[in-house]
């Protein structure tokens, strides 16, 4: 089974990282939704990772669908040239929106709000209460000791092996929306 994906929700950074191994990953993702004709969703603000995706898609004639809170707007926080820009009251609203408007999501690396909304899409598909699959872009290995951690949630016995595949991983842009588009949720229970 394919699954038909029109719009592709990215968590990531405030903050542009370290280095620009990140900045060039966001590009990189923003070109290839853009090319795939996936629109994107995401927190509307123009700083770091989220303005550098959302740049990326808008230049190379993507559309880019913007979720802000009314905080963050009022901060001028906002992205000017965003094909679609809502502005919300609260964060928790912000993030339902998001997972209203998705068929799919990616995380990108970032910061405690990036690995919130994850752990809450990756939850709730887990829970059955969504069937949206999920991606990691990882970006110069960003998320390789989260996955070493979610290694050792399946082997203390907290996580079955079938839910720690429930998170597609990649380093191409290309080859994760491609496995978003294949994947089959597993109908394995997640009490073990």
């Amino acid at each position: 089974m394919t699954r038909t994906l029109h719009t592709v929700a990215v968590f990531c950074g405030s903050n542009p990282g370290a280095t620009d191994d990140y900045a060039r990953g966001a590009d990189g993702l923003g070109r290839a939704l853009a090319r795939q004709g996936l629109i994107l969703v995401y927190g509307g603000t123009n700083k770091g990772l989220m303005k550098a995706v959302a740049d990326s898609v808008l230049a190379h004639g993507g559309e880019a669908h913007g979720v802000i809170t009314e905080r963050l707007h009022a901060l001028g926080h906002v992205h000017p040239g965003l094909t679609r820009q809502e502005v919300v009251p609260t964060l928790s609203i912000r993030k339902a929106r998001m997972m209203e408007l998705a068929d799919a999501f990616i995380s990108l690396p970032g910061g405690i709000g990036t690995l919130e909304e994850t752990m809450v899409v990756w939850s709730r598909n887990q829970l059955g209460e969504i069937d949206k699959p999920l991606g990691l872009l990882n970006i110069a290995a960003f998320f390789s000791p989260f996955l070493a951690f979610l290694d050792s949630m399946v082997q203390t016995k907290f996580l079955p092996p079938a839910h720690r595949a429930a998170i597609s991983v990649d380093t191409d842009p290309e080859a994760l929306i491609e496995k978003l588009r294949t994947f089959q949720a597993t109908d394995v229970p997640k009490w073990l």
